[in-house]
């Protein structure tokens, strides 16, 4: 479970809602908020009129009040709501910001992403537990401590896989993890590993997906001679760089780079897109539908 901050500053909740599209589903919404005496921060919303789905997310404040007030604020809440979005068909969630997801962090040998992870959650950035970093290499084992983070070395070989995977999954329930970063695990998980964190397993994929897919996409868009690389953040599905894509990001190159020059520009790229894409998971910003995500700002 997650654990509870103990600072009433600025403590907020977050309803999400995705359901049909019709009439006054605003008004509803803002409406029972008033009636509980919320003070709403922050709103916003969005419509597919091709598929006619409705999207929003709401905040509202929890300022001064104690964590059993706050937590009897969203109970309060729910028992009212629950009612009305079964009436109107809706999928929601609620949460607090006192709620600090558990989170762990994968990586293998190539370290910028896990620490540019590490050093904006050490600088307050990312509302969450980093709780463990996994990695199939030692390269990040002094990273780790030096963080204080516990480190676990999990190495993987096809013929291994499956015992990794196990071993990994056991972990990350005996830990209660939430969220699984990607931040450079160059290993495929299985549909196994991938359906026990449904909408919860963030990657970074060094390409402006749907291009250049798979391991070596640098070289790819080199032969290509492409003149914009990117980079990708986005869901984990069965399906290999297929997920809902949640940010992106491009630089532009030239002639005169070489593979080695697409690399170090696409590493800022990389740190960049998936530390937004945690941030806004972690500040429940994102709506996944089909294969396809809303952010709202």
């Amino acid at each position: 479970m997650p654990s509870l901050l103990n600072d009433t500053k600025n403590d907020t909740a977050v309803l999400l809602i995705d359901c049909p599209d019709r009439k006054g589903l605003v008004a509803k919404v803002a409406g029972l908020l008033y009636e509980q005496g919320a003070n709403i921060l922050h709103a916003d919303q969005h419509q597919d009129h091709e598929l006619g789905l409705f999207f929003m997310r709401v905040e509202w404040a929890l300022d001064g009040a104690s964590v059993d007030e706050g937590s009897n604020a969203i109970a309060t809440f729910t028992s009212a709501f629950a009612p009305m979005a079964a009436e109107l068909e809706m999928r929601w969630q609620l949460r607090s910001s006192r709620q600090r997801p558990r989170v762990a962090l994968f990586c293998s040998q190539y370290l910028h992403c896990i620490a540019d992870l590490l050093h904006r959650s050490s600088a307050g950035e990312l509302a969450c537990e980093i709780v463990v970093i996994v990695s199939n290499h030692r390269a990040v084992e002094d990273l780790a401590r030096f963080h204080g983070i516990r480190f676990e070395y999990v190495p993987v070989t096809p013929s291994t896989r499956g015992e990794a995977e196990a071993q990994q999954l056991a972990l990350l329930a005996e830990l209660g993890v939430e969220l699984v970063v990607l931040a450079r695990y160059m290993q495929i998980l299985t549909a196994n590993f991938v359906e026990h964190y449904p909408s919860a397993i963030i990657n970074v994929h060094h390409s402006f997906l749907p291009a250049f897919i798979g391991a070596r996409p640098y070289h790819a868009a080199h032969a290509r001679g492409v003149k914009l690389i990117g980079a990708t953040s986005h869901y984990v599905t069965s399906v290999l760089d297929d997920g809902p894509i949640i940010e992106q990001d491009v630089a532009r190159i030239s002639h005169r780079d070489q593979v080695e020059d697409l690399v170090a520009k696409g590493r800022d790229l990389e740190r960049v897109v998936l530390s937004r894409a945690v941030r806004w998971h972690l500040e429940g910003r994102i709506l996944c539908y089909g294969n396809k995500t809303v952010v709202f700002d």
